[in-house]
């Protein structure tokens, strides 16, 4: 019986080999990816100790800021028993509670304003454009995700960094576009 020419093509070698063209599919090659829309900035993680009869218990405790950088952003503060569960769980926070911002054409907030939590005090004023952001710690790391780049803010009082993100938040979230200013009518005096 005569031999046959066997050709080596490197593609046609993939037949019934693992990974080649005979290769099932299996779910995680098929679901879709999610697009991130969210960018994620983990401010802090802190370890936590809850002391029990056994004695010390060991968690983490993360503060995740998430915003779209454009005008959309969120803080969220959760605990988990190791690191990344705990930012996702932050994560999920920060997205439930996500506040829109009015932003002037200049890329900067409409006015001054301030916010108090606890003892941390957060003030924010509007800056000329080509400043960029002046800020600092949890303050800076919440613009940064907003958009917003021409910016003076300044954290006062206490620098614990969880009470300056929610200030920094509440600031945010009091700001009013300028078009809702309400023009008060001059008084006509009575003769």
């Amino acid at each position: 019986m005569p031999q046959q020419a066997v050709s080596i093509d490197p593609k046609s070698r993939q037949g019934n080999r693992p990974g080649g063209q005979n290769r099932r599919p299996n779910g995680r090659d098929q679901a879709p990816k999610e697009e991130k829309i969210f960018q994620e900035f983990v401010i802090g993680i802190d370890r936590v100790a809850r002391v029990v009869k056994g004695g010390r218990r060991f968690r983490f405790k993360a503060l995740v800021a998430v915003g779209d950088g454009k005008q959309r952003v969120g803080v969220g503060v959760a605990k988990g028993m190791d690191v990344q569960s705990a930012v996702a769980k932050a994560v999920d926070k920060a997205k439930k509670q996500l506040i829109t911002i009015p932003v002037t054409d200049k890329a900067t907030i409409p006015h001054d304003v301030t916010a108090k939590v606890g003892g941390a005090k957060v003030l924010l004023m509007p800056a000329a454009p080509g400043t960029g952001v002046i800020a600092g710690g949890a303050v800076r790391s919440i613009i940064a995700l907003t958009g917003i780049s021409n910016l003076m803010g300044k954290a006062l009082g206490s620098n614990n960094k969880v009470n300056n993100a929610y200030a920094t938040i509440d600031a945010l979230r009091a700001l009013v576009p300028k078009d809702q200013w309400i023009q008060k009518p001059a008084k006509k005096e009575a003769k």
